[in-house]
């Protein structure tokens, strides 16, 4: 399951940027390159799903907003092949969402909303169970000295 698409991509960055990071062929830019924009949606989502699988169980019932906004800002960051500036908006919001992400995985940020309002738990789980060794040293052991 992707959390962005094509559209998004469009929607938010506009058609004109997409054809000038996607189409690497022809010069100038004239189409976008369906290839390029799902292989940048499928890394984001890959790189979202690596953190967000550590808080909550995938694939996601229903994708929030901020996820769709989130995967958008680091596929467009992976659109930019020949990389970015440092302080450009593109890094600062390729590294607002991957810090967005780590405090999923931390848990100080909730994704989704369960249906009694809580955090869900973290997939795996479990109990914990404590065996001790036998005594070696004891009353018994011990009378006489």
């Amino acid at each position: 399951m992707t959390y962005c698409t094509k559209q998004d991509l469009i929607d938010r960055f506009g058609e004109k940027e997409l054809i000038q990071l996607t189409d690497r062929v022809n010069s100038p830019a004239s189409a976008i390159d369906d290839t390029v924009v799902e292989r940048a949606i499928a890394d984001a989502t890959a790189l979202a799903d690596g953190y967000i699988g550590k808080a909550y169980s995938l694939p996601l019932v229903t994708v929030p907003e901020v996820l769709t906004k989130l995967t958008c800002d680091v596929a467009r960051y992976y659109l930019h092949f020949k990389g970015v500036e440092k302080d450009s908006p593109v890094q600062r919001a390729y590294d607002q969402a991957v810090s967005f992400f780590k405090d999923v995985a931390k848990g100080l940020v909730q994704l989704v909303e369960t249906e009694t309002g809580g955090v869900p738990p973290a997939s795996g789980g479990g109990q914990v169970k404590v065996v001790a060794a036998t005594k070696v040293f004891s009353r018994q052991s011990l009378r006489g000295y």
